[in-house]
C-alpha cells in the first residue's frame, strides 16, 4: 500500500503526563493531540494497546484483542457519570517514571469502583451502547473476560496450572465458572466498553485534526493468554497443554545464544485450514482500532526460528516456513487492502524483502543503524526509496543523543558527522531534519528525539527484563518552539498532514 507522505512522532500511550501515575486516555491524550495539530504533524504512532500478561511490556499481553484497564482515564468516568471526583484525590501525580505497582495499587480499585456504578445506572442510552459493545464483540469479548476472571480467581498462575477441567476447557466447568464469576466478568465487560469507547473518541478527535493513529501489532501472542487458552487447536501444544517449540531469534552480534522469547509457535496448517479466520479477525480489529498498523518482526510470516520449548536458549532453533503469500493473499481479499508497514530491521533475507515487495508493504528505516559500517548505509537518506517509514530511532533504540553520547565507535562517529555537518541545535534536531527529508513515505521521530532528552529517557532496551516502558513527558515540557519548528520542517519537506475521514459523531459514554 502507497502512503501519502506524511510526518509524526511515537509516544505511547503510557508516557502521557496524565494524573494517575500513567498516562492514559484522559485530558493529556487531548493536549498532546493538539500539540500535533499545531506542529503540522500526520502521524501518532503508538504501541501496543493490550493488558499486559507478564512484566510491563505492551509486547506482551493476555490478549491480542482487549485493551489495557490501566489507559482508561479515570477523569473521562468522572465527566460520564461513572464515579465521584473526590474518589480520585489520592491519586499520583503528573511527573515521574511509571510505578506499575503503585499505578495498579491505586487505579485499578476505582476502575472496578466506576465500574460497579455504571452497572447500577439506569442511562437507557448508555447500556444501549453497552449491549451493543458486548453483543458485537463476543467472539472475543467472552473468551477474555471469562479467562481474566478465572486467571485472578487463580492468583494469576498460567492457565495451565489451573485445574484439569478448566484449563482444558470441559463445558460443565465453563457453564459452572461463568454462573461463579458472572458479576467479575461483568466488571471486565464494562472495562473493555470503557477503554473502547475512550479510545474511539480520541481516534475522532485525531481524524477531526488530519492526525493518522499509527497503531502496532506482535506477530506472536503470550502462552498466557485469552488467545491460547481458547484456541488450544491453532498452537503447538503438546497433549499435557506446554508448548512443543516456542518463537525467538538465533545468535546474532548482539547476542551468543540469541533470544528465547518463549511465545508459542502457530501451527500454520491449522491456521491455513481454518482459512486464517483468527488472523483476519485479529488484523480487521487492528484495522477498526487505528488507521495504519505496524508488523512487528515481519520476518516470520516468511520464516521464523523455532526453538524446541526445552531448550534453555536460542542456539538449536532451526529456521521454519511461515504462511508466506498464502496469508496476505487471505488478508487482502477479506480487508479490501492491506494498511501494513513491516518491522525488517535486523538480518534480512532477500526472500523477506520479495514477500514484502510484492504485497506493496513499505518496510523500515532506521537513522541510527545507517552508520556502523558501509553495509549499514542501506539505512541512510540516499539509498532509500519512497516504499519506506523512516525513524530516527524505534522504541527499542536508545535516544538520538543518547545514542551520540554513549558513541564510541570512531567509524561512526566520523560517518555521522561527515554526513549531518554542523549540528547547532544538536544531533537529534540534524537527525529529525535528514529523515524528514528523505523519500520515505513516512517519517515517525520518537517524542524524546523532539525535545532533545538523553538515555535517562530511553523506553526500553531489549532483553533488560525490568525497568522498562517507565518514561513520562513531563507537564509543560511541548513548548510554541518545538510546535514552530516542526510545522516548518513539515511545510518545508512537503509532509503537510492530509485530511482523515472522520468517524460518526457519537455520543461517547465513558
Amino acid at each position: 500500500m502507497s502512503f501519502p507522505r506524511a510526518t509524526g512522532i511515537l509516544l505511547h500511550l503510557t508516557s502521557l503526563p496524565s494524573r494517575g501515575g500513567i498516562g492514559d486516555l484522559g485530558p493529556a491524550a487531548y493536549e498532546f493531540v493538539d500539540f500535533l495539530a499545531s506542529a503540522r504533524q500526520g502521524l501518532w504512532q503508538v504501541l501496543p494497546l493490550g493488558p499486559p500478561a507478564n512484566g510491563d511490556s505492551p509486547y506482551s499481553s493476555t490478549s491480542a484483542f482487549a485493551g489495557n484497564p490501566l489507559l482508561i482515564s479515570l477523569e473521562r468516568l468522572v465527566q460520564h457519570g461513572w464515579i465521584d471526583q473526590s474518589r480520585l484525590t489520592n491519586l499520583p501525580d503528573h511527573a515521574g517514571p511509571v510505578d506499575y505497582d503503585q499505578v495498579r495499587q491505586h487505579k485499578l480499585p476505582l476502575l472496578t469502583q466506576a465500574c460497579q456504578n455504571f452497572l447500577k445506572q439506569t442511562n437507557r442510552g448508555a447500556h444501549g451502547r453497552f449491549e451493543r459493545f458486548c453483543a458485537e464483540n463476543s467472539w472475543w469479548l467472552e473468551d477474555f473476560v471469562l479467562f481474566d476472571a478465572l486467571r485472578e480467581d487463580h492468583r494469576k498462575q498460567p492457565w495451565n496450572q489451573w485445574p484439569r477441567e478448566f484449563a482444558r476447557r470441559e463445558p460443565a466447568a465453563m457453564e459452572a465458572a461463568r454462573l461463579a464469576l458472572a458479576s467479575q466478568m461483568s466488571i471486565r465487560r464494562a472495562l473493555q466498553f470503557a477503554f473502547y469507547e475512550q479510545w474511539h473518541a480520541l481516534r475522532r478527535y485525531c481524524a477531526q485534526r488530519s492526525i493518522r493513529v499509527v497503531g502496532d501489532i506482535a506477530i506472536f501472542v503470550d502462552y498466557d493468554s485469552a488467545d491460547v487458552w481458547a484456541h488450544r487447536d491453532l498452537y503447538r501444544l503438546k497433549n499435557d497443554l506446554q508448548p512443543e517449540v516456542v518463537a525467538g531469534v538465533p545468535p546474532d552480534a548482539y547476542s551468543a545464544t540469541g533470544q528465547r522469547w518463549g511465545n508459542p509457535l502457530y501451527d500454520w496448517d491449522a491456521m491455513r485450514a481454518q482459512g486464517y479466520e483468527w488472523w483476519i479477525q485479529r488484523l480487521r480489529w487492528a484495522t477498526q482500532t487505528c488507521d495504519y498498523i505496524r508488523l512487528d518482526h515481519f520476518r516470520g510470516f516468511e520464516q521464523f526460528w523455532e526453538i524446541p520449548a526445552s531448550e534453555p536458549t536460542a542456539i538449536h532453533g532451526r529456521w521454519v516456513d511461515g504462511p508466506k503469500d498464502d496469508l496476505f493473499h487471505k488478508l487482502r481479499e477479506a480487508l479490501g487492502g492491506l494498511p501494513f508497514f513491516a518491522e525488517d530491521l535486523g538480518y534480512i533475507t532477500p526472500e523477506v524483502h520479495a514477500l514484502r515487495e510484492r504485497h506493496h508493504i513499505p518496510g523500515l528505516a532506521v537513522l541510527q543503524f545507517g552508520f556502523g559500517d558501509p553495509g549499514a548505509h542501506i539505512y541512510l537518506p540516499h539509498r532509500l526509496t519512497p516504499d519506506r517509514v523512516i525513524y530516527t530511532g524505534t522504541h527499542d533504540n536508545d535516544t538520538t543523543l543518547g545514542w551520540w553520547n554513549s558513541c564510541t565507535n570512531d567509524y561512526e562517529r566520523r560517518s555521522v558527522e561527515a554526513y549531518v555537518g554542523p549540528c547547532p541545535q544538536g544531533i537529534h534536531w540534524a537527525m529529525i531534519r535528514l529523515a524528514q527529508g528523505s523519500v520515505a513515505d513516512l517519517c515517525v521521530v520518537p517524542l524524546q528525539d523532539v525535545l532533545g532528552l538523553g538515555s535517562e529517557a530511553r523506553l526500553n532496551t531489549p532483553s533488560v527484563p525490568t525497568g522498562n516502558f517507565r518514561w513520562r513527558c513531563q507537564p509543560g515540557s511541548l513548548t510554541p518552539d518545538f510546535t514552530d519548528r516542526l510545522a516548518s520542517l513539515a511545510e518545508a519537506t512537503d509532509r503537510l498532514p492530509q485530511p482523515v475521514p472522520v468517524p460518526p459523531d457519537e455520543d461517547f459514554a465513558a
